[in-house]
């Protein structure tokens, strides 16, 4: 007689072995409707799993979190099923969940066209209106190769034969359908109604480029049509903001294949936004007390193995290039050198926190298929810093680097943002002491500054635990930029140490830490946050001069001049065209301010002030003028 604790504390006993469904129907019918599966002593479970001892039981329903992932998961398999009903020959390979859908990669003769997709998607939601019964059934590994190489599944025979051998695998079927799952599943096809196929690609089996290529579809699922349509409405507002099509509408950047795959051209206007940001940066770090480096871009292949990264970072690095008998490297990390600067002397606790902050371009040996844009780059240059420090300075430096993340971050306009404390993983470096330190210092300064975080269990690096930080953009999209790691395995790797009080030799502990991430990738970010509209600190021509006719020339040259002497990015206008038409380009262009010159404006020595908008702010002297962009670029474009 199992007795069913429940989420609110309340018990209830059965007779019998009971399923969730009977469960939720004993709570009430209208739950039963709503669940996807449910919850055994924390295990995602099916709706017809039977429960036959004393346990801890919940219901997933759709509007839970881990409900949309059942719901996603359960997708995949229609788009399956739909796929083979329309096209037998296809083979199916594999479909997981992933951030806002999923994805099933097939093998077939021809490419899938959008005419397919129509098709495909049109065949799912008759599949959902069938309401069709979703079941399991466990067949031993043996028999599932032969069922799957049985009905022309190679693919998923291969899957089952990297299975250990004597392990039981589950099946689950709907209608004419079967396929090789761990689940859980829905109750029935009929839950899934809110759903969208995105886009195809290409993609290689199990990822490895000297497999076969296949084709991947792309859908998105949500618990209902309303949540389906805001999601689609924030893709139409993702394609509206792309940073390729912005950073070549406003000329500011280019990828240039001439020159290699990955590899970022910086524009003048593009380069302009940079400056600030690299300005804006190194002077934030000067103020919190760090000290600017520069290192190489190559050193030998030796220094990389005494750092590990031949071991463990390999696959993305480039081939070594030999000279005088030797091989060196390009750095695919700043991590190393700054290790040497340090080991360049004996340090002594006095020294110590010992902050160093660098914009060091670094390259990584992407797959051509992984590039994006500037979202995922070859060649970039990173916002790095370490912190060498003692135990005891751990938590006082974590809290000075949080205050300086969120400080940056907020002047960016990132307000909003989500926070990851992340713990020991099952292999690590470290003595458990260490460790228990370590993660305690940063759980007490995320507390110490009242920011909300989430624990990733076991999801620390294997040198150490790290927080991260996912800021929110303007259309809610998160976005991993800021890390915070502490590292046990340099300082021993390169036999790092310092003098202590006691006169004894130590291990200081050697903080990672960046804050943008990489300045191209939130670079794209800050593009498609603003949609191109960046505030007046960072808009790379922040007011162009207009002049009406040929006669207030002078003046406005007058006026660029005055106003790039204040340290103003101004351009000027003068070519023979309607004022109206000038207006309008520049705007498309999104300068921030338009300064229009007509007779008046000249001989009473003002200007008329337009904004990107379209707001007419009247006439200004460029006394006044100056006095309102300083006060703006002050504030960051925050009133």
């Amino acid at each position: 007689m199992p007795v069913i604790s429940l989420p609110d504390g309340s018990q209830r006993q059965f007779d019998q072995p009971v399923s969730i469904l009977a469960i939720a129907e004993d709570i009430g019918p209208g739950l039963a409707r709503a669940m996807v599966a449910g919850e055994v002593d924390g295990r995602l479970v099916d709706a017809s799993h039977v429960v036959d001892a004393d346990a801890s039981v919940a219901i997933v329903t759709l509007k839970d979190p881990k409900g949309l992932e059942v719901i996603r998961h359960s997708t995949a398999h229609l788009l399956a099923q739909a796929v083979k009903q329309l096209y037998p020959s296809a083979q199916v390979t594999i479909g997981p969940v992933i951030d806002d859908g999923f994805y099933y990669d097939f093998a077939f003769e021809r490419a899938f066209t959008p005419e397919d997709l129509v098709a495909i998607e049109k065949r799912m939601k008759e599949l959902a209106s069938q309401d069709l019964q979703v079941t399991r059934r466990v067949m031993v590994r043996e028999d599932a190769i032969k069922h799957f190489q049985g009905i022309g599944e190679q693919y998923k025979a291969k899957i089952i034969e990297d299975i250990p051998a004597g392990d039981e695998i589950s099946l689950y079927g709907q209608g004419d359908f079967e396929d090789l799952c761990r689940g859980p599943h829905v109750p029935r096809t009929g839950v899934l109604g809110a759903f969208k196929l995105t886009k195809v690609a290409g993609a290689y089996w199990r990822g490895n480029s000297d497999n076969e290529m296949l084709q991947r579809i792309y859908g998105t699922a949500w618990p209902d049509k309303k949540a389906l349509k805001a999601y689609l409405h924030r893709l139409e507002e993702a394609e509206k903001r792309d940073h390729r099509r912005i950073g070549q509408k406003l000329d500011l950047f280019s990828l240039q294949e001439d020159a290699g795959g990955g590899l970022v051209f910086w524009h003048p206007k593009g380069a302009r936004i940079r400056r600030t940001i690299e300005d804006f940066w190194r002077d934030r770090h000067v103020s919190a007390d760090y000290e600017l480096l520069y290192t190489p871009h190559i050193a030998l292949q030796s220094l990389w193995d005494t750092s590990g990264h031949t071991d463990f970072y390999r696959e993305s690095m480039y081939r070594p290039m030999e000279e005088d008998n030797q091989l060196y490297q390009l750095k695919p990390m700043n991590c190393p050198f700054h290790v040497l600067i340090y080991k360049n002397a004996l340090r002594s606790y006095r020294e110590l926190p010992m902050r160093w902050a660098e914009l060091g371009t670094v390259y990584r040996h992407e797959m051509s298929g992984a590039l994006h844009g500037l979202m995922r780059v070859r060649g970039f240059t990173q916002d790095d810093a370490h912190v060498f420090c003692t135990e005891e300075q751990i938590e006082a430096e974590i809290l000075a680097i949080l205050d300086l993340t969120l400080d940056i971050l907020t002047a960016f306009g990132f307000e909003n943002y989500e926070i990851e404390l992340s713990t020991r993983p099952e292999k690590s470096v470290g003595s458990d002491d260490i460790w228990d330190k370590a993660t305690a210092s940063l759980r007490t300064a995320l507390e110490k500054k009242g920011l909300k975080f989430g624990v990733d269990e076991g999801g620390g690096a294997f040198y150490g635990p790290k927080i991260d930080i996912k800021i929110e953009d303007a259309i809610g999209r998160r976005w991993q930029c800021s890390t915070v790691q502490l590292d046990f395995n340099l300082p021993e790797r390169f036999d790092m140490e310092y003098v202590a009080a006691d006169g004894n030799r130590k291990r200081p502990i050697m903080i990672h830490r960046a804050l943008l991430g990489s300045l191209e990738r939130f670079f794209g970010i800050l593009v498609e946050h603003y949609e191109g509209r960046f505030p007046l600190w960072l808009a790379p021509v922040q007011a162009v001069v207009l002049n009406i006719t040929d006669r207030q020339a002078d003046y406005v040259a007058s006026v660029v001049d005055s106003l790039k002497k204040q340290g103003f990015r101004i351009d000027s206008d003068l070519r023979n065209e309607k004022i109206g038409f000038k207006i309008r380009e520049h705007t498309i262009q999104r300068i921030p301010y338009l300064l229009v010159v007509g007779d008046q404006e000249m001989e009473s020595g003002l200007v008329a002030v337009r904004t990107r908008e379209g707001e007419d702010l009247g006439k200004m002297s460029i006394e006044e003028l100056t006095q309102r962009f300083k006060s703006e670029v002050a504030s960051r474009g925050r009133n």
